[in-house]
């Protein structure tokens, strides 16, 4: 017997209460699981909510859990 998947708000909930988001750290998850757990409009309103900012790079989503500013080095 399988798990019953989260729905989307519980995934949501989940991916924001890992400890790397917690502590403003940086959280990466791939573009597919996103768009199938909770949808990428969804996800990028809670991003947006949050104050965070969230990039794409080969099918990884990257969300910078604070504020801080973001320097590209090459």
């Amino acid at each position: 017997m399988s798990a019953k998947p989260l729905e989307p708000h519980q995934w949501i909930h989940t991916f924001f209460t890992s400890k790397s988001a917690r502590d403003g750290f940086v959280v990466r998850r791939k573009l597919r699981d996103i768009e199938r757990f909770c949808g990428m409009e969804l996800f990028l309103a809670e991003v947006q909510r949050r104050g965070y900012r969230a990039y794409e790079n080969s099918g990884q989503i990257v969300v910078f859990c604070n504020s801080a500013p973001i320097k590209r080095l090459s």
